[in-house]
């Protein structure tokens, strides 16, 4: 398998020119930077500082300039999660999705070699969700969406969010969950534990909600990626699959084992192991694993092709996770020889 072939579907980006028309829009929302040092910054959102920022955030020479010696051939960007905002006034983060989702167009049409890139949806107004992913998709040219693990709380079985999944459901788009606001914060507050441990539960539950309440089987065309792995979805799937057979709870709104929504889910690599990435792979398959980075931030994975590349797989079965199942996701055709 030839280098720089591969595709990274879990990258983010916030530029330069994003931050300041958000800032114009909205000045109590910022995005501002304070420099660190020439590779970092403080990401200041809301009141809410993030840091180290790396600059590939919004630098694309060292995007570029990483991906390269990542041997990443194509990055999917999409938006920071300090930037879902669904905690906003709804009508405004209505504007800063839609302002967001043109600046990440113009960055794929400025480098279609190197770019592809996926929206951000106003979450908080459902409807209003759905037309923004409509029309990120039919007349931005993005390839789906990134969305939040819950929205301000609520799970993604809410029935106000039926208005997205009908419309994801009839442009089969690409929908990738990212954990926000996660779960059990006031107890994960030391040791990193938000983001070690918060992360992949608040993913869990995301991927549960959607599985019980049926919206994975509902919406058959929705392409869902879950992202570090899947959190803890692939090691517990058979108590999920046990709990529906013995409990009624489970079956409340799911009318066939949850074995048959998890077999159509996705999951990226960035599980930060080998014997894990190697049970992921062989539980769900490596055409429903693909390649991922969480680009530009410290808790990804810059070297995931090369821990692709060193697991004992075919090289078929690579290839499907270092290319073949990100062009599946993102509903491209292969063009290379």
């Amino acid at each position: 398998m030839s280098a720089m072939t591969a595709i990274d579907v879990h990258a983010h980006i916030l530029g330069e020119e994003t931050m300041r028309l958000i800032a114009k829009e909205a000045p109590s929302i910022g995005p501002r930077l304070t420099p660190i040092d020439r590779d970092f910054a403080i990401l200041d959102v809301a009141g809410s500082a993030y840091k180290p920022f790396p600059r590939g955030a919004w630098d694309m020479e060292r995007r570029f300039a990483d991906m390269d010696a990542a041997e990443i051939a194509v990055q999917v960007v999409s938006n920071t999660p300090q930037t879902f905002l669904y905690n906003v006034d709804a009508a405004l983060n209505v504007t800063l999705a839609a302002l967001q989702n043109e600046q990440i167009a113009r960055a794929v049409a400025a480098h279609p070699q190197r770019l592809r890139g996926i929206a951000t949806l106003p979450m908080q107004a459902p409807q209003q969700a759905a037309e923004e992913l409509r029309r990120a998709m039919r007349a931005l040219g993005l390839r789906g969406a990134q969305i939040g693990s819950n929205v301000n709380g609520r799970n993604l079985d809410d029935p106000a969010l039926e208005p997205l999944w009908e419309a994801a459901n009839d442009l089969a788009a690409f929908i990738m969950v990212h954990p926000t606001q996660v779960a059990a914060a006031d107890r994960l507050k030391a040791y990193y534990l938000t983001n070690l441990i918060g992360n992949p539960l608040d993913t869990t539950i995301a991927a549960a909600s959607l599985v019980f309440s049926g919206v994975i089987e509902t919406y058959p065309r929705i392409r869902f990626l879950f992202v570090h792995g899947g959190g803890f979805v692939p090691y517990q799937a058979g108590r999920f699959a046990h709990g529906w057979r013995v409990r009624p709870e489970p079956r409340a709104r799911l009318r066939q084992s949850p074995d048959a929504s998890l077999d159509r889910l996705y999951f990226d690599s960035i599980v930060h192991g080998r014997p894990a990435l190697e049970f992921l792979v062989a539980s769900a398959g490596s055409a429903r694993v693909v390649l991922g980075s969480d680009y530009p931030f410290d808790m990804g994975a810059c070297d995931c092709v090369r821990q692709v590349r060193a697991l004992s797989l075919a090289d078929a079965d690579k290839e499907m996770i270092l290319r073949h199942g990100a062009l599946a996701l993102i509903g491209e055709q292969e063009t290379r020889p």
